[in-house]
């Protein structure tokens, strides 16, 4: 069953009504374009399609009918029935005879009894873009993926049976299968669910407004939500006055928290903000702050410990493993928890490649960082992130960093263009908050020395550009491999998850 639906309670029932069934479900995230539709649609073969007539973007509509109809015309597979949700804002047309109303066929439908099923059958199919243009479809399973969101509800979420947690994601990506789907139900929690954005649906305020309408206990969000609040309100003006006071914690996760994202938050809520890491391929964190069990103190850049099942080490090229504090890659010692994908869709030799054959016995989690003496991990990059200066391996989130505790920047990131002398030279992009009044010049001198002094002049740090938006998924992932491909001349592989293609031109523009 594919399900091709926005962020709405009519995609989770979809979900539902799978899993009940013991169907296995593949959700798309809604308004992906026809040829990654079809290539998803020819991976998985759904026998059935549940769409919605169309997605609300902000003050757009977009319709899914013509996607859907244009993926079906590319791919080779044709499934049987497509189900529309009908929305007002713009209906389908369901003249064609393998088009159905969603409201009619509830109507005429029977109950069905639930169908049991193993506990290592498959749950869902969660497909990303694979490097190779195939996407990968990440196999969850079903027993040992609940028994982990059920207890992580409790040991890391600190949320209570009856207590409203909100995962501020979309169904469509692995957040909003775990953590507004799957494990706030099965935990007996009210789950909220948003179609729209920090900012602009219809101010920066929404996110706070919405927490005090139902007495959110635990919120979950990426950092770049809250980067785009801070970036309008960088006073939080608008959390102030809102009743926050049933919230106990925020969740961040998505790409890795700058410090100074996190030090604002905390001010801002006063309520502690846990920094964690996971991954599609996990379901559920990696390493995180487990403040329904023990709180441990917060390290500002570290995603803090493994949680139960994870024996993390960081390992240098030869797969040995580095001294406390020394970058390295990230891997997890074999064998794997409860939850982690088991395989790929109809890839089981590329799943072998892809994760557990360059280092044997540990899967290859495709990030870098180190783990302290304390043993609290902090995740610095994607492994293809860590930029080579001369020799010098540099992590880009550490120049990162720097550029984030500027007063005057909202968000940033750098990247490693190709230099024939140093191998490679970091490149900085930095959205600037409302109201900043500083000279580009001005600005680019004083980001140039901050890194200088704490990086040091090894990391040939020379160019700052300023952008209106970064490049970023609909996910919030922000676009370093396709900003690197356009500063190297390249052309770009911008993914079908991108959210606003025109910002790609600002950068073209740089680099003309």
């Amino acid at each position: 069953m594919l399900i091709y639906m926005p962020n709405s309670p009519e995609a989770v029932i979809a979900m539902l009504a799978c899993a009940r069934i013991g169907a296995i479900h593949s959700v798309v995230f809604g308004g992906f374009a026809a040829p990654e539709l079809a290539s998803r649609i020819d991976d998985a073969q759904p026998k059935l399609v549940l769409a919605a007539s169309c997605g609300i973007e902000g003050a757009n509509v977009l319709p899914y009918q013509p996607i859907l109809q244009d993926a079906f015309e590319i791919a080779h597979h044709a499934p049987s029935h497509t189900i529309y949700w009908q929305r007002e804002q713009h209906p389908a047309d369901l003249s064609a005879t393998n088009d159905h109303d969603w409201d009619q066929a509830m109507e005429s439908s029977k109950p069905a009894d639930c169908v049991p099923v193993a506990a290592t059958d498959p749950l869902y199919i969660l497909y990303t873009s694979g490097t190779t243009g195939q996407p990968k479809g990440i196999v969850r399973d079903t027993g040992g993926h609940l028994v982990t969101l059920h207890w992580s509800m409790s040991g890391i979420y600190n949320c209570p049976p009856g207590e409203a947690f909100w995962a501020a994601s979309d169904v469509g990506w692995v957040v909003g299968h775990s953590y507004i789907c799957y494990a706030p139900l099965l935990h007996r929690n009210p789950s909220v669910i948003f179609e729209g954005k920090p900012v602009g649906t219809p101010d920066a305020g929404i996110f706070w407004s919405i927490m005090a309408k139902h007495k959110v206990r635990s919120f979950f969000t990426a950092p770049t939500a809250i980067r785009a609040i801070k970036q309008v309100d960088p006073d939080g003006e608008l959390a102030k006055i809102a009743d926050l006071s049933n919230l106990q914690a925020v969740y961040l996760a998505g790409e890795r928290t700058d410090p100074d994202t996190l030090t604002w938050t905390q001010h801002l809520l006063k309520v502690p903000v846990v920094d964690h890491w996971w991954q599609t391929e996990t379901g559920s964190a990696i390493t995180a702050n487990p403040i329904g069990i023990e709180e441990f103190p917060t390290k500002a850049g570290s995603s803090t410990m493994p949680m139960p099942g994870w024996d993390l080490a960081c390992v240098d090229e030869e797969g040995e493993p580095v001294p406390a504090g020394e970058s390295g890659a990230i891997v997890a010692r074999l064998p794997l928890p409860p939850g982690f994908a088991p395989t790929l869709w109809n890839a089981p030799d590329r799943y072998q490649e892809a994760y557990l054959s360059r280092y044997p016995g540990n899967y290859l989690t495709g990030d870098s960082g180190f783990i302290d003496a304390d043993g609290y991990l902090s995740v610095m990059a994607r492994i293809d992130d860590v930029i080579n200066v001369a020799g010098h391996r540099l992590s880009s989130s550490a120049m990162e960093e720097v550029l984030a505790s500027h007063p005057a920047v909202a968000e940033c990131a750098v990247i490693g263009k190709a230099d024939a002398l140093k191998g490679q030279i970091p490149v900085g992009f930095v959205v600037l908050k409302a109201g900043v009044s500083s000279s580009i010049e001005e600005l680019s001198a004083e980001l140039i020395g901050a890194v200088r002094a704490q990086i040091g002049p090894v990391a040939a740090f020379k160019q700052v550009h300023v952008l209106t938006k970064l490049p970023k998924t609909r996910s919030g992932k922000i676009l370093r491999k396709t900003i690197r491909e356009i500063a190297d001349g390249e052309p770009p592989k911008v993914p079908p998850t991108i959210e606003d293609i025109t910002v790609l031109e600002q950068v073209k523009e740089i680099f003309a």
